[in-house]
């Protein structure tokens, strides 16, 4: 989180963005789209700038079309990092905000979604949200998880995952570098019985699955790639 790449190119958030609608869920104001019929859940863990991001929420849409109940918390509180707020940069934001919360944020989601009657729960992180949706899998609390282009995410929480796993990350991150991605990589190879799948996708930024370009047909390309690499392990492992 420390790197600059994770507050550039901020995007233009969209309260009604998506073709889903907002509701509580766990507590939080989230996203949802998708049947309600369906027993399989995503939960989708933003980065800084929050749920309201519209290249998010079309993802989810994305998800729910694949068959899943996708859900999109608020885990900042209508508090989003926002760069025009010179008074809160993000070192300072993120006090109020801290990952370790988001986890436990996360915990009444997932038990309120268990208590509509899903069965299956799997989550994916970006960025600040990598973090959250590791610790979800180092407690057990889903059946499978992604990260995509994580931040604060360490070889030590690699090894404590416990749960199908994918990490799916940038050429170019300052945040989590290809040499990190390696580490994560070879301790996952150390570790059989816990299925795994890591990919550096070549010539794209930390948060290229979320803050494209949609007017750059490479920058579309190598985002789309990315989220047909999710929903694949997601649909594999959460069913």
């Amino acid at each position: 989180m420390s790197g600059h790449q994770c507050t550039e190119n901020p995007p233009k958030l969209d309260p009604n963005s998506g073709s889903g609608h907002v509701e509580k869920v766990g507590g939080l104001d989230s996203y949802v789209t998708g049947s309600t019929q369906s027993k399989l859940a995503i939960v989708l863990v933003s980065h800084v700038f929050g749920y309201e991001t519209p290249q998010l929420r079309k993802l989810a849409d994305k998800v729910a079309e694949a068959g899943f109940y996708a859900v999109v918390p608020d885990f900042f509180h209508g508090d989003p990092y926002n760069p025009a707020n010179e008074d809160r940069p993000l070192p300072i934001w993120i006090k109020d905000h801290g990952q370790d919360k988001g986890f436990e944020d996360s915990k009444p989601v997932v038990e309120a979604l268990k208590n509509k009657g899903i069965t299956t729960v799997g989550a994916a992180g970006f960025c600040w949200g990598a973090k959250v949706a590791v610790e979800l899998a180092k407690q057990e609390l889903v059946e499978a998880v992604v990260l995509l282009h994580p931040s604060r995410v360490t070889v030590d929480d690699i090894k404590g995952v416990k749960v199908p796993i994918s990490v799916l990350a940038a050429e170019y991150d300052q945040v989590t570098p290809p040499e990190l991605v390696n580490q994560f990589q070879d301790v996952l190879a150390t570790k059989p019985e816990v299925k795994s799948f890591v990919k550096i996708f070549p010539r794209v930024k930390h948060g290229w699955t979320v803050r494209y370009d949609p007017n750059d047909p490479s920058e579309v390309e190598a985002a789309e790639e990315a989220h047909r690499d999710m929903l694949v392990w997601l649909t594999n492992h959460v069913k």
